[in-house]
């Protein structure tokens, strides 16, 4: 069972960049479900999207499983003949974590995970790519090639679940204007967000504290530069089919 997150409750002297550790590892379920707006539902529909695309005789990666939430939903929903579910992540701490939540359940389809880099695994011909909340991790100047490898590793019809945090982008009367433009519609999101934290028990030090930790390891982007990568990667049709605050996730269909 997943134990409160309690990470930044204390004021720290020296704050280092978030990892994905083994005390994140125990408190990584509720750190989640406290931090991301409507989490579950994206979590239920991850799983009745990869239902919808799963191919026979293909594999499904979930890229970044973390402790495998969204791996267990894939697996409650996908029933597709001779397919394979295989969760990756470079924090072995998360893959034990995730291990022991995998091997609680029976699922038709079977469900491999593995500690690795999802730039360099060598993926077999896929029909559905899930990346939720992980190429915000990876350095600005690799997610285009991750993205390429994802592509080219799909079968004609196969999709990619992108889930990420975004920044947000208005559309400004005049390009002077475009700073405040954006300016304005950030601040209202992070505030909203904020707000949502604090309402499920973050304290402001713990909301502060936290951001700190993350400045330097996730890096946003808009979501016009996701769509862009996705097209220059060869994508036909993206979707956005959730948005709440700064977090959305869409569908892209090879």
């Amino acid at each position: 069972m997943s134990k409160i997150d309690s990470l930044f409750s204390t004021r720290l002297s020296n704050i280092a960049d978030f990892s994905f550790d083994a005390n994140v590892a125990e408190v990584f379920p509720d750190m989640i479900a406290r931090s991301i707006p409507g989490y579950p539902l994206m979590i239920e529909n991850i799983g009745r999207i990869a239902q919808r695309y799963a191919q026979p005789h293909t594999s499904i990666y979930d890229l970044g499983c973390a402790t495998g939430t969204a791996t267990l939903s894939m697996a409650k929903h996908i029933d597709a003949h001779a397919t394979q579910i295989v969760g990756l992540d470079n924090s072995q701490p998360m893959v034990d974590k995730c291990q022991q939540y995998i091997n609680q359940y029976h699922h038709i389809c079977p469900v491999q995970i593995d500690c690795a880099d999802i730039q360099h695994y060598p993926y077999n011909t896929s029909s559905v790519f899930l990346m939720n909340f992980t190429l915000q991790f990876l350095a600005p100047d690799q997610r285009q090639s991750m993205i390429d490898k994802v592509y080219d590793s799909l079968t004609p019809g196969g999709v990619l679940i992108l889930s990420e945090k975004f920044t947000a982008e208005d559309t400004p009367i005049s390009d002077s204007q475009t700073a405040l433009a954006q300016s304005v519609e950030n601040d209202l999101l992070i505030d909203l967000h904020h707000q949502f934290k604090s309402d499920n028990g973050y304290t402001d030090l713990e909301i502060s504290q936290k951001r700190t930790a993350l400045e330097n390891v996730m890096l946003t982007d808009s979501i016009a530069t996701h769509r862009l990568r996705l097209t220059q990667a060869g994508f036909k049709h993206i979707v956005i089919w959730f948005s709440c605050f700064n977090f959305m996730s869409l569908v892209a269909i090879k």
